[in-house]
């Protein structure tokens, strides 16, 4: 519960966490901006204009903006293939987000990684991974690469349920707490891995007691609401950065669509999409910021208005810009030597 008052600040039940009010509507907007830019990526993607995979983050924005409004700036992300509403939660230009969906040459990895592959070095994002469960070791890697630095940079790294039954998933979390590694773990728990319910493959299906069995500080969060994630993010952050060792949170979420564009949806039934519908991130907070006057309709109006316009002036880039020359097909493959 966020309640706001006259000076500005909120309290929260849960958590030490206090926003302001100009904080709160920034997360509104976020995720408001990752609806749009996702609904127009499924746009383009049905005239053909993006190929191959499109996993939209419909539906989840609520884990990404409160989880990563919680994070310093130069603490890495490292995610999974479902990751656009990641890298705009980040501060990623989403006319390079859109143009590298496109597979255009101002991409953010030049048209070179698609929808699965976002990367953005300057932001501390360090990709999107299609490998499910495979960039786990990765973010352990920047973890350990700080600790040896003596720094308090953290990795956070989010994953999907998917991930749990995987290999390196356990090797991971064992070596993180182990070595008490500086990685916050985020499960984004939608409950289906492609088309399968997780209580059909999983014994244990409260996945934060898997990390629990590891010895690592875990929770399980309503990721439906950008606050709560973002408080619990923000207190787990400081536990990590202070040597405490990796902390690991489950977010109950759900995404709206299907796994990708090509998914049918023969598995789920509508009553269950429309009950998470009903639960909507964006749409609990903008109900609670209106109740307590924090914001009003007509700057609702307004916000979605502002992001309706940055999702057209991204498409628009995308489309002008160019695809990569063919001359670039060798480009990056290969370290330069010259700068060896």
């Amino acid at each position: 519960m966020v309640r706001a008052t006259k000076n500005g600040r909120t309290t929260q039940r849960r958590g030490e966490t206090f926003l302001e009010n100009d904080q709160l509507v920034e997360l509104l907007r976020k995720m408001m901006e990752i609806r749009r830019f996702e609904e127009k990526a499924a746009e383009m993607y049905a005239k053909g204009k993006i190929h191959g995979f499109l996993h939209l983050y419909i539906g989840q924005e609520g884990v990404a903006v409160g989880a990563i409004s919680a994070l310093r700036p130069d603490d890495y992300i490292v995610s999974h293939y479902r990751e656009h509403g990641h890298a705009i939660a980040r501060g990623l230009d989403p006319k390079r987000i859109m143009a590298e969906l496109y597979g255009k040459e101002t991409g953010v990895t030049g048209g070179r990684g698609g929808s699965m592959h976002l990367f953005d070095v300057s932001k501390s994002f360090l990709g999107g991974y299609a490998i499910v469960a495979g960039h786990m070791p990765l973010a352990c890697g920047l973890g350990l690469a700080e600790q040896f630095k003596g720094t308090d940079r953290i990795a956070v790294n989010f994953i999907g349920d998917g991930a749990v039954n995987e290999g390196e998933f356990h090797e991971a979390l064992n070596l993180a707490s182990v070595w008490k590694l500086p990685v916050i773990f985020i499960c984004e728990n939608n409950f289906y891995g492609m088309g399968t319910q997780v209580r059909r493959v999983s014994a244990l299906v409260e996945v934060y007691k898997r990390a629990e069995a590891y010895g690592i500080a875990a929770e399980q969060v309503d990721g439906m609401d950008a606050v709560e994630t973002h408080n619990a993010v923000s207190r787990l952050a400081a536990q990590v950065r202070s040597g405490a060792g990796p902390a690991f949170i489950e977010a109950i979420c759900y995404r709206f669509r299907g796994h990708s564009m090509a998914d049918p949806e023969f598995y789920r039934h509508k009553d269950e999409v429309e009950r998470w519908r009903a639960l909507d991130p964006i749409e609990q907070l903008k109900r609670r910021l209106i109740a307590e006057q924090v914001i009003s309709d007509e700057d609702v109006a307004r916000i979605q208005a502002e992001v309706d316009e940055i999702a057209r002036e991204a498409a628009d880039f995308a489309e002008q810009s160019p695809f990569p020359p063919r001359e670039s097909l060798m480009r990056d493959v290969y370290k330069d030597g010259t700068s060896a």
